[in-house]
């Protein structure tokens, strides 16, 4: 492999962190480019890799018959030379309670343009601080990148929190030719609000209470249609965690069908009260954005209409360095055409043409 032909990738620039290796690894693998990757998680502490980033990058690696050199905690510097985009099935365990959201992160959009159908089975988290939630995979990214033709289906076998983890997910692609691009421009006005208050191996008034506590701040903000339901889960059940662990999920649904979310998870010594308010609170700043792309979503979406066929638009609820980073990475890696209009913790517009990703035959 001749020095030229391989990407150079500074991993401190934007948010300097995780993001900037799992989406650089993902376009390396669709595009079948070799990168190297170096001031991994810079601006983190400890830097370099952590155990959950090691996974991440094996399950790419698996995916595309990969050679990889610095792959092993605290390496700040790894180099990626993908061959080709199989199709076929294996089990990943991020090992304690490393996210398992934030390796199909990874891994999803080069399952999409795999050579055949693809079945991973990953273990670890499934609701972490700082990492998109299975329920906010499930009914807030699977719709839309549906919409841009791609084909998952995903399942929680058992819930994982921290610190053990061995949380089970389950997620299967059928292969994309190409995806179309989306546009999400314009707000339609609130229909309802509905969500998940679940917890596992705790009192169920632990769950109650946080679903009474983001109600009633929802209510007192003029929103009264909200249904929150109720997922209490004991030792007896399948699903239930390793360990005690809670959370709430909100979704706004729009008029014309749209999901806007936010989340959060319980932690010890903070009250349920208190976990509740705090995501009722962060829903309503949203939704007072007036924008049909929550913050989340706004990130997750960059790398999808980077590779997609023609021009997406989209307005976001608020722009986060996160979702600068990814932006910065695909116009770097890609050469995609992004214009993004808005500052950093205000609402904006990301617009893209992307540079119409085929699948490799």
């Amino acid at each position: 492999m001749h020095a030229e032909n391989v990407i150079e990738l500074d991993g401190s620039i934007g948010e300097g962190g995780g993001q900037v290796l799992r989406v650089a690894i993902t376009l390396s693998a669709i595009m079948l480019k070799p990168i190297r990757i170096y001031n991994i998680r810079a601006k983190r502490s400890p830097s370099g890799l952590r155990p959950q980033h090691l996974t991440a990058v094996k399950a790419v690696a698996w995916l595309t018959d990969a050679e990889v050199k610095g792959l092993n905690v605290g390496s700040s510097e790894v180099l990626f030379i993908p061959k080709r985009l199989k199709g076929g099935s294996t089990t990943f365990d991020a090992g304690t309670a490393g996210s398992t959201t934030l390796i199909l992160q990874s891994l999803m959009p080069a399952m999409s343009f795999a050579e055949g159908r693809v079945d991973v089975e990953v273990r670890g988290g499934t609701n972490n601080p700082m990492a998109p939630t299975f329920e906010y995979l499930y009914y807030v990214l699977l719709p839309v990148i549906r919409q841009m033709g791609c084909n998952f289906s995903l399942e929680m076998i058992r819930r994982g929190f921290y610190p053990r983890g061995q949380g089970i997910l389950r997620i299967r692609s059928e292969p994309v030719e190409y995806l179309k691009p989306i546009k999400l421009t314009e707000f339609s006005g609130i229909e309802k609000i509905s969500g998940i208050s679940y917890s596992c191996r705790l009192p169920s008034h632990i769950a109650e209470r946080m679903a009474k506590s983001a109600s009633n701040f929802l209510k007192m903000n003029g929103y009264e249609n909200v249904d929150i339901a109720l997922e209490v889960l004991q030792p007896n059940t399948p699903k239930c965690s390793v360990d005690p662990g809670c959370g709430i999920i909100l979704f706004a649904k729009t008029k014309d069908g749209h999901l806007i979310a936010s989340d959060s998870l319980g932690k010890l010594g903070i009250p349920a009260e208190k976990v509740g308010e705090e995501v009722a609170t962060d829903l309503v700043k949203q939704l007072n954005a007036k924008a049909p792309v929550d913050k989340h979503l706004g990130d997750q979406l960059v790398v999808w209409v980077a590779i997609a066929k023609g021009y997406s638009e989209y307005r976001v609820t608020e722009l986060t360095l996160h979702t600068f980073t990814s932006v910065e990475v695909c116009k770097r890696l890609t050469g995609a055409d992004f214009v993004v209009e808005g500052a950093l913790g205000e609402p904006g517009r990301i617009s893209c043409n992307g540079i119409g990703l085929m699948r490799k035959s």
